[in-house]
């Protein structure tokens, strides 16, 4: 655990650059979540790059739409999904307006609030696990689509911002193919995380889903 992490707001301009120059510079960094319980902050430990319509694997692989739409805005912002009818996922908005690119947040280390987080997450074994997943970040902070299209980046008190945290070197950054994604895109190594931090999700491999029959 990071014992004093700098709590200065990230500037946009840190969004507004390629994404594949963000992502792994948000490791080590820290979400603030603001709730009406409390606050809870994530350093971050692992993450995706999704490069917009230059990536199969981008939600916004095929242009524009009401799901996606945050993506096509200004960086710095937030972009939550709800997937397979049950779980959400969020991303932070990356790049020039128009460039629709984000990084998806995989998994961190609550590094305060842990009491409220566990509340959320009552199958969690233990404070490692708290976040180590997408699905379970986002549970773990209370993140659903209210929150799409927050702006991380304003120093006022809104209930998700980007704090400077402290940098990983990039000698403890590994990386390789992301979770789940078939086709073209998953032999991208656009997946960045801490090396050997205990709080990182297993790899697992895109498994296509049967059809009934």
């Amino acid at each position: 655990m990071i014992a004093t992490p700098d709590r200065t707001p990230l500037p946009r301009e840190f969004f507004a650059r390629p994404v594949l120059e963000v992502a792994p510079d948000l490791l080590g960094r820290v979400l603030l979540r603001t709730t009406p319980d409390g606050p809870i902050a994530l350093r971050i430990t692992e993450v995706e790059a999704y490069d917009g319509q230059n990536d199969p694997g981008s939600h916004a692989y095929r242009g524009r739409t009401a799901r996606n739409g945050v993506m096509f805005g200004p960086p710095g912002h937030v972009y939550v999904y709800f997937t397979y009818g049950m779980w959400h996922c969020m991303n932070l908005v990356t790049g020039p307006v128009g460039t629709p690119s984000g990084a998806l947040l995989r998994a961190g280390e609550i590094v305060e609030g842990a009491e409220l987080a566990r509340k959320r997450r009552l199958s969690a074994r233990n404070d490692k696990e708290l976040a180590k997943g997408p699905a379970r970040l986002a549970t773990a902070l209370d993140v659903d689509r209210a929150l799409d299209g927050t702006d991380a980046c304003t120093p006022d008190d809104t209930p998700l911002r980007m704090l400077t945290g402290t940098a990983v070197p990039s000698g403890q950054v590994s990386s390789g193919p992301r979770t789940g994604v078939s086709g073209d895109g998953a032999v991208h190594p656009w997946r960045f995380w801490i090396t050997d931090d205990p709080t990182v999700s297993p790899y697992r491999a895109h498994t296509p889903r049967r059809r009934s029959s």
